[in-house]
């Protein structure tokens, strides 16, 4: 039996809900676990046609998928998209925590509204899908929970406090979680990206790439796909005895 089909034997009947999966680093984790088997519930805001397309880019490789429009900062969205995956598939295995917005500006220059809502979308998002999944996870006794942090609630980054401070609480709700969460067997973790060449990068120009590029050890920015082989090993059974954690996929710029 190759490795391939081991992995798919594996993930049999094993869904996945990656929230902001239509695009980016969400778009490659969809993938990934898809192409290990799982069933993905590709969660969106905004662009139905990119979901769509990722949902047929599953459904053409073999697996099962459905997109679910719902803006995970609203509570109620929120429990939708979880009651959603739950009465297509009929359980969650794996929860991608992935929905972020950015707005950057110096401290002060930036708005209330900028720094709120960045929060609102990537700390209380996440907040607001775990805590709606945890019920039927208890209930099943198993899962995996895997946050898209960022280096830079590591070590933090100038014009990005609202950024920074948001996915900071993701790794300190992310802990906290895994305590609450392991006498179930319901591991949480989390994977702080680095500098990713993603739509939020390619706007940038060539000297601010060359400047950020000087920070990272290995000297280039990152792909999709890096960060999605760490999300789809942490969700799998290989990463059975590891939670509380934040894997740095970053080229080495948190050291």
């Amino acid at each position: 039996m190759s490795d391939s089909t081991k992995e798919q034997n594996t993930a049999a009947n094993l869904v996945a809900v990656v929230t902001g999966g239509g695009r980016g680093i969400g778009r490659a984790v969809c993938l990934e676990l898809a192409s290990r088997g799982y069933s993905v519930v590709v969660n969106y805001s905004h662009s139905s046609d990119a979901a769509d397309e990722v949902v047929s880019q599953i459904k053409a490789q073999g697996s099962e998928a459905i997109a679910v429009k719902a803006d995970v900062s609203d509570h109620d969205e929120a429990k939708a998209l979880i009651d959603a995956a739950i009465e297509h598939f009929g359980h969650i295995d794996v929860l991608v925590n992935n929905a972020g917005i950015t707005r950057d500006n110096l401290m002060m220059r930036m708005s209330s509204e900028d720094f709120e809502s960045v929060v609102k979308v990537n700390l209380e998002g996440t907040f607001n899908c775990m805590k709606h999944v945890a019920r039927p996870m208890l209930k099943q006794r198993k899962g995996a929970i895997v946050n898209i942090a960022s280096v830079v609630g590591v070590i933090g980054n100038a014009g990005q406090a609202n950024y920074a401070a948001s996915k900071a609480g993701i790794i300190g709700m992310t802990k906290s979680a895994a305590r609450e969460l392991a006498s179930r067997n319901i591991r949480v973790n989390a994977v702080a990206p680095g500098f990713i060449d993603t739509s939020m990068t390619q706007v940038l120009s060539d000297k601010a790439k060359e400047a950020l590029q000087s920070q990272i050890l290995l000297g280039r920015l990152g792909q999709p796909e890096d960060i999605a082989k760490a999300v789809a090993f942490l969700a799998g059974e290989e990463a059975s005895y590891i939670t509380g954690q934040v894997i740095c996929v970053d080229g080495g710029i948190a050291i």
